[in-house]
Order: structure tokens, then sequence, then C-alpha cells
């Protein structure tokens, strides 16, 4: 007779607990998602703010949240979709977008809470190493921490770059320029370096110009279908730095989301017992439906029809 282990017995399955779904598709970890919105017994119901940086295939999202236990709540938020309304509409996934996109965002939220005057940041994007809570300003400065998700923490990293642009826009995120691209550990004792020009040519676009300049001359097809969409705005790589020099002026000088115009819905006109829909101009009739009867008006339908049944009975009686 062959016995078998019983590993996991019925009294664990009856103890089981089902991971949160985002757990089960990988796509939070709670555990430093806790770290982040864990906020001290001393600021009851003080909300903890979250710099939340996200990338897609196609555009960069910057989210200032804090977590309720309803949900999160976002007060603010930019994509760098926005980015060409201020004359950048290619390579918004980039870290020149990232960095634009998170300076938008530190922008936009100030204004909203009327820090914009008084919480400035860093006017000229030059890489340096910038706290807003070292300079000493009228109120105190908004400060968030930064939630990457499960991005990878590698130097150099675009979420970095969101990081920066909403640091230089002035908000105050705890953090330190070991991430950043320009910094180099020391080896063998020696001391570690950041170089802040190297971290200027990215936030400036100057590595995709160097790109672009040396695949157009190396390959012409490959240049026109890897850049067709910089050549389709017209976007040369000597045109690259002044535009995002623009980019930032324009983002500092309005940072608002515009207002969008509300949709001429079609209109619902009655028309004797029934409903119809017709276009703005009115001449666009889409649908028709009969309109909703009351209890008294349905009454009064079957005593018509019961009434015009009892006369059609009587008028073939009489013709018999």
């Amino acid at each position: 007779m062959v016995f078998t282990k019983v590993i996991k017995t019925p009294a664990y399955y009856s103890r089981f607990q089902v991971k949160y779904r985002r757990r089960r598709e990988g796509r939070t970890d709670y555990q430093a998602r806790r770290n982040m919105i864990r906020q001290e017994l001393c600021k009851y119901n003080t909300p903890k703010y979250r710099f939340v940086v996200r990338f897609t295939n196609r555009k960069v999202i910057c989210q200032i949240v804090y977590a309720t236990v309803c949900g999160d709540k976002v007060i603010a938020c930019a994509d760098s979709t926005e980015l060409a309304r201020y004359g950048m509409p290619v390579g918004l996934t980039n870290y020149a977008a990232a960095y634009a996109t998170g300076l938008l965002c530190a922008r936009r939220v100030l204004q909203s809470l009327k820090l914009n005057e008084v919480c400035v940041g860093q006017t000229q994007a030059d890489g340096k190493e910038y706290h807003i809570e070292d300079e000493d300003t009228e109120r105190s400065a908004f400060k968030c921490v930064l939630d990457i998700g499960l991005v990878r923490t590698t130097t150099g990293n675009r979420v970095f770059g969101a990081l920066k642009g909403a640091v230089d826009g002035g908000l105050y995120i705890p953090h330190s320029c070991k991430r950043f691209p320009g910094y180099s550990r020391g080896e063998n004792g020696a001391d570690d370096s950041y170089d802040a020009e190297v971290h200027r040519k990215r936030i400036f676009g100057v590595h995709v110009a160097e790109y672009m300049k040396m695949v157009q001359e190396e390959d012409p097809e490959e240049f026109a279908s890897k850049f067709a969409a910089y050549v389709k705005a017209g976007i040369q790589a000597d045109q690259i730095e002044e535009l995002y020099k623009k980019v930032h002026d324009g983002i500092r000088a309005n940072p608002e989301r515009p207002k969008t115009e509300k949709k001429s819905f079609p209109k619902t006109v009655r028309e004797g017992n029934y409903l119809k829909t017709v276009g703005k101009d009115g001449s666009e009739v889409k649908y028709w439906r009969p309109l909703k009867l009351t209890k008294e008006q349905r009454a009064s339908r079957v005593q018509a029809k019961l009434a015009e049944i009892a006369r059609v009975a009587a008028a073939a009686l009489e013709e018999e």
C-alpha cells in the first residue's frame, strides 16, 4: 500500500486568502505603496501627496495624487501630448519630454494652490542639483514623494527626468542626483562625480539631435523610417534644443489646461405623441421613438380600442 504525503491540507485552503487583483496582475507593489502612503498618527486626515510618473508607448503621464479610504484622488495631471501646444508635437516619450511634462505638472499644481509666484523653482534648466526647500520662501514648499511604480531605478532612467522637471518647477521632492544622467560612482577609492552638462544635454534633447545627425549621414532610408514624424513636422536636428527652450518658457508663462468646447449633441424635440432627435440645424432626423404615456393615457387608449371594436361589431350586425 502506497502512502502519499499531504503537503497542503484542507485547513490550509480554508485559510487561503486571494491576493488583490492588481497584485495578481503584477501591476502594483502593495508593500511599496503602503510605505509611501503611510502617514504619521499625529497628522490625522492629512493627505500625503505622491508625484506619480507613468510611461505608455505614446506619452508620459505625471500626476499629483493622494490616497484615501475610498481610493486615490488626483489634484493635478499633465501628459506629454500637451507639449504640442507649446511647439513640440513629436518625441513625446523621450527624456526631454519627460522633463517638460514634469515641469508642466509642477507649475500647474502650484498655480492651482497659488504658490506659483512663491515657489518659482529653477528658471534656467542647467542640470545642476537644486532643492526648493533650501531657499527662504514666504510659504512652505509643496512636498510630495516620487512614485515610479514598477520601473527599475537605473541611472539615467526617464522617470528621473520627470522628477528633475518637477523639482525645477518648484516642487519639494526628496531626492539625490545619484540616478541622474552624468553621475558616476568613484572607483578604487575615488569620490563620486556628477557632470551637470551631461544632464543638461538630456533635458534639451541634444542626444536625440546627435543621433538624428548620425543616422541621416550613415543611412538616409533608416532616417526616413525612424524620424518620419520629425520630417513630417518639419523639425530638424539643429532646431530641437531651441524648441525645448521655447517649450519650457511657454509652460512657465501659461501652464493651465485649455478649456474644451462642449460638443453639440443632437437635441430631442416632441412632435405629437412622438419624440424625435434632430441635428443642430434641425434638418437631420436620426430616429423616432414613441412618447412614454401615463397610466391614465394608457387606460383611455384601452377604452377607445374597446369602443372601436364594439362599433365595428354593431355595424356588422346591422348589415346582416
